[in-house]
């Protein structure tokens, strides 16, 4: 089977042959997915998600430009989507002023811990992140998205993209720094 752009099942899925819209299903579940489940942390609200990203691209592709990838477009209504399903709950999130931000210049050394313990201590600090920041840090680090990808994803400007991951790298910064001083103590 000869493997095709996504413009070609959109042009078909736009002129009435409806199931041609299951290849791209397929292409991108595994990645709306994801980013539903790193944004909600809930597999049944991240599988509702995903559900509701693809009904709504469907209704809505005769909306799509090819300005930009299909994927990014398809990755904006996923994004979006999962933040209104934030919204219609309250969010848990530290305040910026209750994290003490340690000096730059003091570095943690990872090279004590090892490998699994330190994704352990990752995972932990990034679930006490406000959500978008988690999402902007997920889709930079983990999907390796551009900072203009994630521009057109979330809607901010490239500017604010920079402004908000560089804030989010502090917070993770102070958040790790305490949990690995409160392991240190405990082990001494």
């Amino acid at each position: 089977m000869v493997k095709r752009d996504d413009i070609y099942y959109i042009k078909k899925v736009i002129n009435g042959h409806t199931n041609y819209f299951s290849y791209l299903v397929e292409r991108y579940k595994d990645i709306v997915f994801s980013i539903a489940l790193k944004v909600l942390k809930n597999r049944e609200e991240a599988e509702e998600a995903a559900q509701e990203t693809f009904i709504k691209a469907f209704k809505s592709l005769h909306t799509y430009r090819a300005k930009a990838k299909f994927s990014t477009w398809l990755f904006r209504i996923a994004y979006n989507t999962c933040i209104s399903e934030i919204r219609k709950k309250k969010p848990e999130s530290i305040p910026l002023y209750d994290i003490q931000v340690r000096d730059e210049t003091e570095e943690i050394d990872f090279d004590e811990f090892p490998e699994k313990d330190r994704e352990k201590y990752v995972k932990t600090a990034l679930k006490q992140l406000a959500d978008d920041e988690y999402t902007l840090v997920l889709l930079y680090y983990y999907e390796d998205e551009s900072i203009e990808g994630i521009s057109k994803i979330t809607g901010l400007t490239v500017s604010n993209v920079k402004v908000k991951l560089h804030r989010a790298r502090k917070k993770l910064y102070a958040i790790l720094s305490e949990m690995l001083n409160d392991k240190l103590y405990t082990i001494l």
